[in-house]
């Protein structure tokens, strides 16, 4: 038995090894973000060798089933009639496991395909001997494919931890959907084919020096006798998923020590299993009636009346004075476009100067920040003013269909609503979300075959070519005599950063120059709206979808959330410095109010020009760490029913630990994350016939007549404001 499953002990060496070159070399990446003090590098190098541990248990599993089930001198199949039954059997075996997923956790069949390998992985079985040489040949092959798929997943380590600074997380699952897009992405950004042939080249010469570790021998273990170790991995796989989970690394103050601690293989397994996370099961909660009572009380406003007595109905009615402006709306959100890129908010390298410039020509918002990290929480809250629920973006969850949307109020007042993309829009569900809540969907494959296109990857045409297939939405529907309403989502300021020659002074690809290159194709796109007869009655409304990087030292690095906010219409509203915080999701209610709009709605967000001063507040968060920023104050919500609140440092993103806790933020907190998560469950955010309802705008007041010895007042000039000063 010793020699039977001395292969595992091979496996071990290799994989703790190749874990602990991963951990130093991600180590070295992190640069001055990690003090290299003793305790930093004890907790690094020791809680992390337990998860590499405890992967290995996982990461074993392979081998194990191959040690158990070959049989030590004699092929338990032989014939064509046995090969035949064999293969019937299982294939009957893998229909049932397909049906069994689906039942389970609803995954498709051509989302299924890793049974596939299971299966060709049990296939050849029958027909080993663990002490011929076809056993040992078996073995070897195993032990090449393990070695590559470790130096592989080394490798990928490395570039993810380049690009988002964590090990493998949600987002490394979400890639796994998208194998068109990411392969496209790191082929267009890394000489792939060149580092393949390292890996290869890197494999061969560790298993050459390494190889009398796979030499099979096995004198005549019995079935039973094997079946008892592998009894054993079951048991050690079980304990270690109800004794172990990924956050229990999370010790330390500093967010890069603990993903140093933990194990990039384990983390993605552990991000899957968190892709449906459900709120009231792995969060603080309050009583319903409390939740709603809160809310209800956050959401009241001097223009909002609520419809309902029902104290869980958060149907409001918006009344402003006067008539509606119903002016056209393009709302471009910019791949990526962090404040720290603008001269505005003291970037020195002079990226952006015609969004600088139009700082002083806008509504502009200077303490505006994201809902998360990724392209569809941004979207998620500029259509639907909800928070960042836990897991996955509603834009890809099931039964998100029918749901009171931006699009629908603008579509009650006439306006054709498109959402256009300048890549294929079934990334991320986001054609299927958008076709299926109000929007049309026009993306890549609207682009005329003989249109010209100046530059392409893998997510989708230049940003110039973009909006030369956003203007002409926007002249066809002028055309037609209707208004419209444009959400215009960017991909040029993404890797690989590929951008056309000649626009900009940075040479392609780079991020700097990419970022450049947004700001030009930016102007370009107005300079040519301007032209248009539509021009003085549109509203450009230009944000981000999220920041460029989302990890720092703490939970939640606040300064990695802040995005910028223009409003211009210099026909429709004069230059204004807006200093209030506000959330992604306060972007939709905002714009509403400028344009002074009466309607139903059940948006969590709000018309910050209608809080009062220093009442704004933002919810950033990632897939399961939920955050709410207000008073000064970070409250962040996490798994396992945890809790943290921090003091931020808007420069530096650090936080100091706050105590005691405000309570009252907590409950503040937990009441939008609670209700959120509740009411899509429920069904609750669908939109509604009634929500259609016109709402009678308030009458104008008659004017006061000045008395003859009033005098005129001064004049003012634009400058920062707060709202309700």
């Amino acid at each position: 038995m010793r020699q039977r499953f001395r292969p595992l002990l091979w496996l071990a060496i290799t994989f703790i090894a190749i874990a602990l070159v991963t951990r130093v070399a991600l180590l070295v990446m992190s640069g001055a973000d990690v003090s290299h003090s003793p305790l930093n590098l004890l907790y690094s190098f020791g809680v992390g060798l337990g998860y590499d541990l405890i992967t290995f248990i996982y990461v074993a599993w392979p081998m194990v089933l191959f040690l158990w089930l070959v049989p030590a001198r004699r092929a338990r199949i032989s014939g064509l009639g046995q090969w035949l039954l064999y293969l019937l059997g299982m294939a009957l075996l893998y229909a049932a496991c397909l049906g069994l997923v689906f039942l389970c956790w609803h995954v498709h069949v051509h989302e299924s395909w890793p049974l596939v390998i299971l299966f060709l992985f049990f296939l050849p079985m029958p027909a080993l001997a663990y002490s011929a040489r076809s056993g040992q040949w078996a073995m070897y092959l195993m032990g090449l494919v393990l070695l590559y798929g470790l130096f592989f997943v080394a490798a990928c380590e490395l570039v993810f931890w380049n690009e988002f600074s964590v090990r493998f997380n949600f987002i490394a699952v979400d890639y796994l959907v998208y194998t068109t897009e990411v392969i496209g992405n790191i082929r267009e950004s890394y000489p792939i084919f060149t580092w393949l042939g390292l890996l290869v080249i890197g494999t061969l010469v560790v298993f050459a020096l390494s190889r009398r570790g796979l030499r099979t021998r096995d004198d005549g273990s019995r079935f039973w006798q094997r079946g008892s170790v592998a009894l054993l991995w079951l048991v050690l796989t079980v304990v270690s998923l109800f004794a172990v989970n990924g956050s229990m690394k999370d010790r330390t103050a500093n967010s890069y020590v603990n993903e140093l601690a933990g194990n990039g293989i384990y983390q993605f397994f552990a991000a899957f299993r968190s892709s449906h996370l459900d709120y009231a099961k792995f969060y603080r909660t309050l009583p319903d009636d409390k939740a709603f009572s809160i809310l209800r009380e956050q959401l009241k406003t001097p223009d909002a009346t609520y419809l309902s007595d029902d104290p869980q109905d958060l149907t409001r009615a918006i009344s402003h004075i006067g008539a509606e402006k119903h002016l056209n709306v393009v709302l471009i959100s910019v791949e990526s476009l962090s404040g720290d890129y603008l001269g505005t908010f003291g970037n020195k390298e002079n990226l952006t100067p015609y969004l600088d410039s139009l700082v002083g020509q806008s509504v502009f918002f200077d303490n505006l920040y994201a809902n998360g990290t990724r392209t569809v929480r941004g979207l998620e809250a500029l259509a639907l003013s909800v928070p960042p629920t836990p897991g996955d973006s509603l834009i890809r969850e099931h039964h998100n269909e029918n749901l009171f949307s931006l699009a629908d109020i603008f579509n009650d007042r006439g306006y054709q609503s498109d959402f256009v993309y300048g890549g294929y829009g079934y990334f991320d569900n986001m054609n299927y979300f958008f076709s299926h809540n109000g929007y049309r969907t026009v993306d890549r494959g609207d682009i005329p075959k003989d249109a010209p296109i100046h530059s392409q990857n893998v997510w989708g045409v230049s940003d110039e070519d973009l909006y030369t297939l956003a203007l002409q939405q926007m002249d066809d529907i002028h055309n037609d005599g209707k208004p419209f309403f444009l959400h215009i989502m960017t991909t040029s300021n993404h890797r690989p950063y590929t951008y056309p020659a000649g626009r900009v002074k940075q040479i392609a690809p780079s991020r700097p120059g990419s970022v450049a290159y947004t700001d030009w194709s930016i102007k370009d796109f107005i300079e040519r709206a301007r032209s248009k007869p539509y021009f003085d009655n549109t509203v450009f409304v230009i944000t981000a979808d999220h920041c460029a990087s989302s990890a720092g030292k703490t939970t939640l690095p606040i300064n990695h959330y802040h995005i910028p906010l223009w409003i211009y219409s210099p026909k429709n509203f004069p230059p204004q410095r807006v200093e209030q915080v506000m959330g992604q999701l306060d972007i939709p209610p905002t714009l509403l109010g400028m344009l002074n709009f009466s309607y139903r709605t059940r948006f969590f967000g709000q018309d910050v020009f209608q809080l009062p001063p220093k009442q704004g507040h933002a919810l950033p968060g990632t897939y399961e760490k939920l955050g709410y920023l207000r008073d000064d104050a970070l409250t962040v919500l996490e798994p396992q029913r945890k809790l943290e609140q921090f003091k931020p440092d808007y420069a530096t993103g650090d936080a100091t630990p706050i105590n005691p806790q405000n309570q009252t933020l907590i409950d503040q907190a937990v009441s939008y994350y609670q209700v959120a998560s509740e009411q899509f469950r429920r069904g609750q955010l669908v939109h509604r016939p009634s929500d259609s309802t016109p709402v009678t705008p308030l009458p104008v007041p008659p004017p006061v007549p000045a008395k003859p010895t009033d005098a005129p007042a001064p004049a003012t000039s634009a400058g920062k404001v707060s709202p309700g000063t």
